[in-house]
C-alpha cells in the first residue's frame, strides 16, 4: 500500500505493508539508521522519533497508519537544529557516549524535554529519560549531559 507523510520536513511517498513498523520503514525505505531496534517492545527507547512533535517508540507504530497530516522527525532531521547542537555538545562534554547505541533515543528525549522546559531539575531530567535504557554509562553522565545542554541557554 502507498502512504504519504512528512519526513524531516519533506513530503514523502512510499510503499509499505500492513505489518511494517515505522522503524523498519525509516531504516529500509529511507536509509535513516539513527533510530535502532533494541527490544522491539517499546521498552528501551532506542527507536524514539517524533510523530507530530511527540516522542514515540517507532518499533510499535505501524507505518500503514501514517497519513498526509502526519509529520515524523528523526535524529537525522534535527542535524542543523540549534537545540540539538547544544545537546550533542553537552553529551560530548560530559563523556555521556560510550557504545552509542542508546544515544539517538536519549538525545530525542533530551530534545523533547529541553524544548518544553529550558531549565529542568534533576528529577525532571530523570523522568524525561525514564523510557530510555542505557547499558553502559549508569545514567549519571547522561543526566549531567542534559544539564550541560540546558545550561548553554538560548
Amino acid at each position: 500500500m502507498k502512504i504519504i507523510f512528512t519526513l524531516n520536513g519533506k513530503k514523502v511517498e512510499t510503499e509499505t505493508t500492513a505489518q511494517t513498523t515505522l522503524l523498519d520503514l525509516l531504516r529500509h525505505n529511507f536509509k535513516l539508521v539513527a533510530a535502532k531496534e533494541g527490544c522491539g517492545k517499546g521498552e528501551c527507547g532506542a527507536c524514539t522519533v517524533f510523530l507530530n512533535n511527540s516522542p514515540i517508540n517507532s518499533c510499535l507504530k505501524l507505518a500503514a497508519t501514517l497519513n498526509e497530516t502526519d509529520s515524523v522527525v528523526t535524529v537525522e532531521g534535527l542535524e542543523d537544529d540549534k537545540l540539538m547542537q547544544k545537546i550533542r555538545q553537552g553529551y560530548t562534554d560530559e563523556g555521556a557516549v560510550q557504545c552509542g547505541f542508546c544515544i539517538p533515543g536519549m538525545t530525542m528525549a533530551t530534545h523533547h524535554l529541553l524544548s518544553h522546559n529550558a531549565k529542568p531539575t534533576l528529577s525532571e531530567i530523570k523522568t524525561a529519560l525514564a523510557g530510555n535504557i542505557c547499558r553502559c554509562t549508569g545514567y549519571r553522565k547522561i543526566e549531567a549531559a542534559v544539564k550541560n545542554a540546558a545550561d548553554r541557554g538560548e
